[in-house]
C-alpha cells in the first residue's frame, strides 16, 4: 500500500514540477500612447471635442441669457404689477428649466449625448486596437497582455515586454 501511495506522490510531484517550468510569455501595452498618436483617435477626438465646445457655447449662451432676464426682473420685480411679476416670473422658470434640461440631455452623466457620441466614435478605434494586440499577441507567443494605463497597476515592467509600439505600429501599416 505504501508502495502505490508513493508511486502516486511522485507522479503528482513530477506533473506539478513540469507544469511550474513551462513559462508563460507576458506583454503590455500603454493605451494611452496609442490613442495619443494613432490617427483615428486623434481625429475622433477632435470631433468630440468641436461637438463639446459648441454644446458649451450654447449652454453659455443660455446661462448669460437666463442671468440676464433674472438680473433684469431684479432691478424691476418692485415696480412691476403682480400679473406681470408673474408672468416674468414664470417666464425665468421656463429658461431655467431648460438651461437644466439642456445640459442633462448634452452633459448627463451617463445618459447625456456626449456620451453615447464618445461611444459612437471610440468603439470602431477601440475595436482596432484590440484586434492589433491580439496580432502581435499571437505573433509573439504571449498568452497574456496588460494595459499599463487602465485599471490594472504594474509595479514593475521588463521593457523587453512592452508590445505598445508593435501594436501602434501595426495599426499604421493597417494590417
Amino acid at each position: 500500500m505504501n508502495k502505490y501511495i508513493f508511486l502516486l506522490a511522485a507522479v503528482l510531484l513530477s506533473c506539478t514540477f513540469s507544469f511550474a517550468q513551462t513559462t508563460q510569455k507576458l506583454g503590455y501595452v500603454d493605451s494611452q500612447t496609442i490613442l495619443t498618436q494613432l490617427p483615428e483617435s486623434i481625429k475622433a477626438q477632435g470631433d468630440l471635442d468641436a461637438l463639446t465646445n459648441k454644446w458649451t457655447a450654447q449652454l453659455d449662451s443660455m446661462t448669460q441669457a437666463y442671468q440676464g432676464a433674472l438680473a433684469n426682473y431684479q432691478k424691476q420685480a418692485n415696480t412691476m404689477p403682480d400679473d406681470k411679476k408673474l408672468a416674468a416670473q414664470q417666464n425665468l422658470i421656463a429658461q431655467e428649466q431648460s438651461l437644466i434640461d439642456f445640459r442633462r440631455q448634452k452633459f448627463g452623466q451617463g445618459t447625456g449625448e456626449i456620451y453615447k457620441k464618445q461611444e459612437e466614435l471610440f468603439n470602431p478605434v477601440k475595436e482596432k486596437i484590440y484586434k492589433a494586440i491580439a496580432d502581435v499577441a499571437k505573433r509573439e507567443g504571449m498568452q497574456f497582455v496588460f494595459d499599463k494605463s487602465g485599471d490594472i497597476v504594474l509595479l514593475y515592467a521588463d521593457v523587453a515586454f512592452d508590445i505598445t509600439y508593435q501594436v501602434l505600429d501595426l495599426l499604421r501599416r493597417g494590417n
